[in-house]
C-alpha cells in the first residue's frame, strides 16, 4: 500500500511538473491563432491533423508544425516550419499565413490545394524555402511575394499558376533556385531577373510564356540551369550574348518557335546539355570545339544546313547527337565513334534522319555501344559502305533509355527474410544474405544534363551516400525510369548498418531532414532534385518522417517522463493481461474472416495480391504514385515484387461492392483478352479494401492527349489508328467476348495508351453482360438497366427508355471520334459537341472547328472520318452502323492515307513533327491535302482549289 502511495506522488509531481514546463513556454498567440485559421481553409481527409485540436502548436508537437527550440526576444515559442508534403489535403491556403513572422519553410509539396497563393506570405521575410509544388493552385503571383528577401528555393511547379511573372520578384537578392515549370504563365519574361545574381537553376518550361529571350540573362554569373521548353517565342532569336554565360551546364529551349542561327557557345567551360530543337533555327552549325563534359546535343527538327562539325569528334564525354529533321549535308566523320573510349554501360546515339549526308568520312566500323540512323539520307543509296542499310531502316523508340527495374540475384535462400516488417537481403551487403528493413524514397531528378544514366549509375550512389553520410551498401536504386521533360523518376532505398536490422529513430529523423531541408550539395551533372515520397513502413510505421527533436528542456522533460513512466507501467501491466486476451481470441476470429474471404474468391489466371503487397507496391498509396482519380476512387501507379509496373485501382470507401459483385466483376474481367483491352492481372479483396491491378499504360489516357495543356500533338493519321484500336477493342467485347459485353460506359478518358500510343479500352466497372436467350429461344435486343454512365456521351434513346443495346456504345464511340477530330469536351460551356458538330458540318465549314495541330492530312480521309463519327451520333438507333461496320470504315479511311501516316511501325507520327512534302510522295494524284492550322471555313466553300503544303 505504501508503495501505491509512493507511486501516486510520483505521478503527482510529474504532472506538477509537466504543467510548469508548459507554462514557461508557450507558442505565440497570434501564430496560434493563424494556425487555426490555416487548418479551417484546409480539408484534411485522412485526418493528419487531428491532434490540432488538443494542447500548445510546438509544446504538443503538432504535425507538420516544427518550432524554434527557445523562446524568441517576446518570451514566446515561434513557428520554424511548416511541413506537409504528401498528406492528401486539399481547400486552400489562407491569408493568414502572412502571421507566421519567423517562418523558414513552408512546405505543402504533392497535395491538391487550390486558389491562389495569398500575397500574404510575402509578407514573412524570414522564409527561405516556399515549395507549393505539385498542386491545382491557380490565379497570378502577386507583386508582394517579391519582398521574400531571404527566399533561397521558390517553387510552385506543376500547378494551373497564370498570368506574367512579377517584375517584382528581381528583389529576391538571395534566390538560388526558381522552380516555376508546367503551369500556365504567360507574357514576357522580366528582363529585371537578370538582377538575381545568386540565381543557379532557373526552370520555366512548360508554360505560355511569349515575347523575347531577355539578352541581360548573360550577365548572370551563376546561372547553371536555363530551361525554357515548350513556350513561344515566336520570332525571337537565342541572343548571341548567352555563350558568355561562363557557369552554364545545361540550357533547355526546346519547341519555343526560335529563328535565326546558333550562338557560339564554346567559350562555356563546363557546358554539358544542349537542347535547342523543334525550333526553325537556321544557317551552319558553329565549327569550334564545345567543352569536354558535353553529353547531350540536341539541334533536330530545325532548319539547318552545311555539314557536321568535325569538332564533334573531339567530345570524350558524348552520349546523344540528335540532328534528324534539317538540311545537313556533306560527309559526316567517323571520328565522333571511333575516337570515343566505351565502357560496357556506354551509350552514343547519333540521329541524323531526314537529312541530305553524302559520305562518311573515315573507317565505317561503329562499336556496339553506338547507334546510328541515316534513313532518308543520299549516303543509304551508296553501295560501297558495306552495312550502310543496317543504318538506314526505320528504328524507333531507341532514344529513350528503358525503364530499369534492378533486380539484385544471388544465392540467398528464397523466403527466408522476416516478411511481417517489409524485412529483404540488402543487396550490397558486405555480409552475405543480411536482412533488414530499408527506409524508401521517391526521388527525382528535374533537369539533369545526362540523357543516359547508367554509366553515372554509381557517380550517382557516391553522390547520394556522401550527402547522407552512408556507406555505399547502404544505398540501393530499386528503380528508375525517364518522364517527360526530361526528368528521371527513381525508387530508392536505405538501409541499416550491417549488424542492425532497423534505423533508429535518431538516424531517420537525421536523414529525413536533409531530404526535406535540401541540404543535398550541388551536382553539375544531376542538377535539381526532388523528393517525392518518404515512406515508413513496417518497424517504422508508427513513426513520422516529421519527428520533432523537441531539445527545449530536455533534461528535466526526461526527468518527468521517467517518472510519468513508472506509473504507467504499473497500470498497463494489469490492463495489457486483460486486453490480450481478448486481442487473442479477435484476431484468431478475423484472421479465419480473412481467410475465408481470400478462399471464397479465386479465379483462374488472375493472381490475389494481399493488402501488404499493395501497400508496399505503392509506398503506402503515397500521393506521388498516384496517376488518377475517379468516381469509383483512385488509381496508382506500382511496382509488384517482381519488378512489374502496374496500374492499381483502388476503390473509395463509398465504392465498395458486396463480395459476389467484386468476384462477379473479376471473373468477367478475366474473360478478356484482346490487345486493344486493357489485361487485368490480379486483385487484392481483404482488410476492408477491394482493388484490381492492370497492365501499366505508360502515355494515360486519351483525354489528356486531347487536352490543352498537353504539349505533344497527334497527328491525324496516330488519332485514326487509336480509333481504330478503340473501335476494335469494342468489337471484340460485342461479338468475341463469351459471353457478349456491352461497355456503357465509353469516353475519352477510358480508352488509355501504351508505349507505343495502342489504344486499350479499359474501366469495366459499368459493364452489362449483352441479353441471353429467353425460354423459347428467342434473344432479346437490349438489356433493361438503370441509366448509368457519363453526361455527354450517353445514348439519347437509353437515356429516354433505360433500354441498352450495342448501339449504345456506339453512340459513345461516334462521341468520342468527335473529340478526336476537333478536340472539344462532350459538354463545354452549355454547348453539347454532337449539335456543333452536326451545325458545322451542315453549314460547310466544319474544317474550321477542327483540331488545329493535327497536322496536314487528304481532305476526303477527314471527311469521311467526320461522316463515319456523326452516323455514330444518330438520335434514332437504327440509323447507327454497327461496330463491325465502324472498324471496317476505319480501315479503309487509314488504308487511303500517304504511306508516312498510316506506317504502324512510326510511333514518331503520334506527335505533330514536321514533315516535308516528299512524305506523301505515295499519295494518289488529285487528293487535297488540308493543313490544319491554316484553313478557315471560308476557304473550304468558296469553290477555289487549294494548293496548300503540308507543314
Amino acid at each position: 500500500m505504501k508503495g501505491l502511495r509512493y507511486c501516486i506522488y510520483v505521478f503527482a509531481t510529474t504532472i506538477h511538473c509537466y504543467m510548469l514546463l508548459v507554462a514557461a513556454q508557450i507558442t505565440n498567440p497570434s501564430e496560434v491563432s493563424a494556425l487555426i485559421s490555416v487548418k479551417g481553409s484546409l480539408i484534411d481527409s485522412l485526418k493528419h491533423l487531428k491532434d490540432w485540436q488538443q494542447g500548445d502548436p510546438c509544446t504538443s508537437n503538432w504535425t507538420g508544425v516544427f518550432c524554434y527550440n527557445n523562446s524568441g526576444a517576446d518570451g514566446y515559442l515561434h513557428v520554424r516550419e511548416l511541413r506537409f508534403m504528401n498528406k492528401n489535403l486539399s481547400g486552400s491556403l489562407a491569408p493568414e499565413l502572412g502571421q507566421l513572422s519567423h517562418l523558414k519553410i513552408l512546405n505543402f509539396m504533392w497535395n491538391d490545394l487550390t486558389g491562389s497563393i495569398p500575397k500574404e506570405i510575402g509578407s514573412i521575410t524570414t522564409l527561405r524555402l516556399l515549395l507549393l509544388n505539385g498542386n491545382q493552385l491557380s490565379g497570378s503571383l502577386a507583386d508582394e511575394l517579391g519582398n521574400l528577401s531571404n527566399l533561397n528555393r521558390f517553387q510552385i511547379d506543376e500547378n494551373e499558376i497564370s498570368g506574367e511573372i512579377p517584375k517584382s520578384f528581381s528583389n529576391l537578392n538571395k534566390i538560388r533556385h526558381i522552380h516555376f515549370n508546367n503551369n500556365s504563365l504567360s507574357g514576357q519574361i522580366p528582363r529585371e531577373l537578370s538582377n538575381l545574381s545568386t540565381i543557379l537553376h532557373l526552370l520555366l518550361d512548360n508554360n505560355n510564356l511569349s515575347g523575347y529571350l531577355p539578352p541581360e540573362f548573360s550577365a548572370l554569373p551563376d546561372l547553371e540551369i536555363l530551361q525554357l521548353d515548350n513556350n513561344n517565342f515566336s520570332g525571337s532569336e537565342i541572343p548571341a550574348s548567352y555563350g558568355n554565360l561562363s557557369s552554364l551546364l545545361k540550357l533547355s529551349v526546346r519547341n519555343c518557335s526560335l529563328q535565326g542561327s546558333i550562338p557560339d557557345f564554346s567559350r562555356i567551360g563546363n557546358l554539358s546539355y544542349l537542347d535547342l530543337s523543334w525550333n526553325q533555327l537556321s544557317g551552319s552549325m558553329p565549327q569550334n570545339k564545345l567543352s569536354n563534359n558535353m553529353t547531350t546535343i540536341n539541334l533536330s527538327h530545325n532548319r539547318l544546313s552545311g555539314s557536321v562539325p568535325k569538332s564533334f569528334s573531339l567530345l570524350p564525354s558524348l552520349q546523344k547527337l540528335s540532328l534528324e529533321h534539317n538540311f545537313l549535308n556533306g560527309s559526316i566523320s567517323a571520328d565522333i565513334w571511333q575516337n570515343k573510349t566505351f565502357t560496357t554501360t556506354s551509350r552514343l546515339v547519333i540521329d541524323l534522319r531526314n537529312n541530305s549526308v553524302s559520305n562518311i568520312s573515315g573507317a565505317f566500323e561503329p562499336p556496339v555501344n553506338v547507334t546510328l540512323r541515316f534513313q532518308s539520307n543520299p549516303i543509304c543509296s551508296d553501295t560501297i559502305i558495306r552495312n550502310i542499310r543496317k543504318y538506314c531502316g526505320p528504328d524507333f523508340g531507341a532514344d529513350d533509355e528503358p525503364s530499369n527495374l534492378t533486380n539484385p540475384s544471388g544465392v540467398c535462400p528464397i523466403q527466408s527474410c522476416p516478411t511481417d516488417n517489409y524485412y529483404e537481403y540488402v543487396p550490397a551487403s558486405p555480409k552475405p544474405c543480411f536482412c533488414a528493413s530499408p527506409l524508401r524514397i521517391g526521388y527525382r531528378l528535374k533537369s539533369p544534363s545526362i540523357s543516359y544514366f547508367d554509366p553515372y549509375k554509381q557517380l550517382f550512389e557516391s553522390y547520394v551516400t556522401s550527402s547522407l553520410h552512408l556507406d555505399l551498401y547502404q544505398f540501393w536504386i530499386d528503380s528508375y525510369f525517364w518522364e517527360k521533360g526530361p526528368r528521371l523518376r527513381m525508387n530508392l532505398k536505405l538501409f541499416p548498418v550491417v549488424g542492425a536490422s532497423t534505423f533508429n529513430e535518431s538516424e531517420i529523423l537525421r536523414i529525413s531532414e536533409i531530404f526535406a531541408s535540401w541540404e543535398f550539395p550541388g551536382s553539375e551533372l544531376f542538377g535539381p532534385y526532388e523528393l517525392l515520397n518518404f515512406t515508413l513502413l513496417g518497424p517504422y510505421s508508427y513513426l513520422s518522417p516529421e519527428i520533432q527533436g523537441k531539445k527545449q528542456s530536455r533534461g528535466v522533460l526526461i526527468a518527468c517522463i521517467v517518472a510519468a513512466g513508472a506509473f504507467a507501467a504499473f497500470v498497463s501491466t494489469m490492463a495489457t493481461i486483460l486486453i490480450s486476451r481478448r486481442r487473442a481470441k479477435y484476431q484468431s476470429i478475423l484472421s479465419r474472416k480473412r481467410l475465408s474471404s481470400r478462399l471464397s474468391i479465386k479465379v483462374d489466371g488472375v493472381k490475389s495480391f494481399t493488402f501488404r503487397e499493395m501497400a508496399s507496391a505503392t509506398n503506402n498509396f503515397d500521393t506521388s504514385t498516384k496517376v488518377g482519380e475517379g468516381g469509383y476512387g483512385s488509381v496508382f501507379r506500382g511496382i509488384l515484387s517482381d519488378k512489374t509496373i502496374v496500374a492499381i485501382k483502388r476503390a473509395k470507401e463509398g465504392s465498395l461492392q458486396g463480395q459476389k459483385e467484386f468476384l462477379t466483376e473479376i471473373e468477367l474481367l478475366s474473360r478478356l483478352h484482346h490487345r486493344n483491352l486493357v489485361v487485368l492481372l490480379g486483385y487484392c479483396n481483404e482488410e476492408g479494401e477491394q482493388m484490381l491491378v492492370y497492365e501499366f499504360m505508360p502515355n494515360g489516357t486519351l483525354r489528356d492527349w486531347l487536352s490543352a495543356k498537353c504539349k505533344q500533338n497527334l497527328k491525324f493519321g496516330a488519332r485514326l489508328k487509336i480509333a481504330l484500336g478503340a473501335s476494335k477493342g469494342i468489337l471484340y467485347l460485342h461479338t468475341e467476348a463469351d459471353p457478349p459485353i456491352f461497355h456503357r460506359d465509353i469516353k475519352a478518358s477510358n480508352i488509355l495508351l501504351d508505349s507505343k500510343l495502342t489504344a486499350k479500352v479499359a474501366d469495366f466497372g459499368l459493364s452489362r453482360l449483352a441479353p441471353v436467350q429467353d425460354d423459347e429461344g428467342l434473344l432479346p435486343n437490349h438489356v433493361s438497366t438503370m441509366v448509368k454512365g457519363t453526361p455527354g456521351y450517353l445514348d439519347p434513346e437509353y437515356f429516354l427508355t433505360r433500354k441498352m443495346t450495342d448501339k449504345s456504345d456506339v453512340y459513345s464511340l461516334g462521341v468520342v471520334f468527335l473529340e478526336i477530330l476537333t478536340g472539344m469536351h462532350p459538354i463545354s460551356h452549355g454547348k453539347n459537341i454532337v449539335r456543333e458538330v452536326n451545325m458545322a458540318h451542315k453549314s460547310g465549314v466544319m474544317f474550321s472547328i477542327m483540331e488545329n495541330s493535327m497536322g496536314s492530312y487528304p481532305s476526303e480521309c477527314a471527311e469521311k472520318f467526320v461522316a463515319l463519327a456523326l452516323k455514330c451520333c444518330q438520335d434514332k438507333p437504327e440509323d447507327r452502323p454497327s461496330m463491325l461496320e465502324v472498324v471496317r470504315t476505319l480501315e479503309t479511311i487509314l488504308h487511303m492515307m500517304p504511306y508516312t501516316d498510316a506506317d504502324h511501325s512510326d510511333n514518331k507520327a503520334s506527335f505533330g513533327e514536321t514533315t516535308s512534302s516528299s512524305s506523301f510522295s505515295n499519295t494518289r494524284s488529285g487528293d487535297l491535302f488540308i493543313s490544319s492550322s491554316n484553313v478557315s471555313g471560308g476557304d473550304l466553300i468558296s469553290g477555289v482549289t487549294l494548293n496548300i503544303t503540308p507543314r
